[in-house]
């Protein structure tokens, strides 16, 4: 492989080139698990996520742990929306699936010796904040009594909220009861593209969160916009950032849509004539980045901005950040136990997914079984390019002779057909390398996904009929 000699710093905010993120707009995993999803297979299940959990308790230094919590239901849909959520405002529903979600956090409980605190928690959707004060302290409490929660100053406990069902009172007890992050769904704040995806949301009730979550002494307050929604323009959503940064939140993660309705049939409410151009789209992006950075704010990968003192900025800085299904995460090496319907879990060497439906969750639960349906037992070859592909996404670099020693592997030798494929983007400047290894440049940063599927095993395995349907990496 030729050699260039002049890498960019590890985080450098990204540039933009037009013609070379055209170029390179392909489809792609998120990577927010290696090996992602599709792979993951029936064969794995109840019987051998037991097994992975013995084996992570007899870890010389086991890991600590990290819980998700899959509230799924939403009070109205948003269009452009893909999570697997279950829309209603029967709160009976509710308090079934609460009535399950406590026999799965007792069964899981068992599974994991007491000692090992859980130092991150984070309950997403759907819409958390669909339960009430009263509820959320009732699963909290059913939590602190099954595991071992830390009350550590370090620890990271988060939750997702709509800000359209929620008031300062709310953020406030949510602080009582041991919650230091904060995520809100903004998206737009412009009413046209509001009504377009039926997501209409104010912006002082929006700020009122805010504000409420900084009095309670929030450790990080996060925001979500979308760019490539229904009539959007350039000018429209510049007003829209503008408005968010003066709200200064600590994170703000700008996704991309993804137009997949035959995959998410909400989205086929949204007509693909009101969609903005690629050009456009592109535009948008540029917008964003330009703006987020000149305001102060750390590109951190994938999507999301930080601001340089808050723990995700901190911890690229410092080598400890991570990656996973909730995102970028300051905490390494937990196992993660995820409970709800179809959540997913990182326990030991292994992946397991939840029934996707309450029907198949409930059933499991009623029958006393844990309600796993699909896993992944990982291989060594799994476990290496899953390290690798992690590190690309958070530290943007990889050192080859380090990263060959903690394998035990030449790099050169091992990755010998995924270093030829790297060669084009060598050449294009989105990656260079040293004598030590190889960086993402900042004409890459957009990019690193398309980087990161150089080095994936089961890419080339998937190709045809029935393989899975990824988003475009713009």
């Amino acid at each position: 492989m030729s050699m260039n000699v002049t890498p960019m710093p590890a985080f450098a905010a990204p540039s933009i080139d037009p013609e070379l993120l055209a170029r390179y707009d392909v489809l792609g995993p998120r990577y927010t698990s290696y090996p992602t999803a599709p792979h993951f297979t029936s064969d794995f299940g109840e019987a051998q996520l037991r097994a992975q959990a013995d084996a992570s308790n007899e870890d010389p230094i086991p890991h600590a742990l990290s819980l998700y919590i899959h509230a799924p239901f939403c009070m109205s849909p948003c269009f452009y929306c893909g999570c697997n959520r279950v829309i209603t405002r029967d709160r009976e529903k509710g308090e079934l699936y609460l009535a399950r979600l406590y026999r799965e956090i007792e069964m899981y409980s068992a599974l994991f010796d007491r000692d090992r605190s859980v130092v991150q928690l984070h309950f997403g959707g759907g819409t958390p904040n669909f339960y009430d004060v009263k509820q959320m302290a009732e699963i909290m409490g059913v939590l602190a009594r099954h595991f071992s929660l830390s009350r550590s100053v370090d620890r990271e406990f988060g939750i997702e909220l709509d800000p359209r069902y929620a008031d300062a009172d709310y953020v406030h007890a949510l602080a009582g009861m041991g919650f230091n992050r904060l995520s809100m769904g903004i998206q737009d704040f412009d009413p046209e593209v509001q009504r377009a995806v039926n997501r209409e949301q104010g912006v002082e009730e929006t700020r009122t969160l805010i504000e409420a979550a900084r009095q309670a002494s929030f450790r990080s307050i996060s925001v979500d916009l979308i760019y490539g929604l229904p009539l959007q323009t350039s000018k429209r959503f510049a007003t829209t950032l503008d408005i968010v940064l003066a709200m200064r939140p600590d994170r703000i993660a700008a996704y991309s849509y993804a137009h997949l309705p035959e995959q998410f049939k909400p989205q086929r409410q949204i007509d693909s004539g009101d969609l903005p151009t690629a050009e456009t789209k592109l535009d948008l992006l540029r917008l964003t980045v330009e703006k987020l950075t000149a305001a102060g704010y750390v590109y951190i990968g994938m999507d999301h901005f930080a601001l340089p003192q808050d723990d995700l900025s901190k911890a690229q800085r410092a080598g400890s950040l991570q990656r996973n299904f909730q995102g970028y995460s300051t905490h390494a090496e937990c196992d993660i136990v995820a409970m709800g319907m179809s959540a997913i879990s990182r326990i030991g060497r292994s992946f397991s997914q939840n029934a996707r439906d309450l029907i198949g969750y409930y059933a499991a639960l009623d029958q006393g079984r844990l309600p796993v349906i699909r896993g992944l037992q990982l291989s060594l070859d799994d476990e290496i390019r899953g390290t690798l592909i992690a590190e690309l996404m958070c530290q943007n670099r990889i050192d080859i002779q380090s990263f060959g020693a903690r394998y035990q592997i030449d790099f050169k030798d091992y990755f010998s057909v995924e270093l030829q494929r790297l060669e084009t983007l060598v050449k294009d400047g989105l990656v260079t390398w040293d004598h030590e290894g190889f960086s993402v440049t900042a004409r890459g940063r957009l990019l690193v996904r398309t980087v990161a599927m150089c080095f994936d095993a089961y890419l080339e395995r998937q190709k045809g009929p029935g393989s899975p349907r990824y988003s475009r990496t713009i």
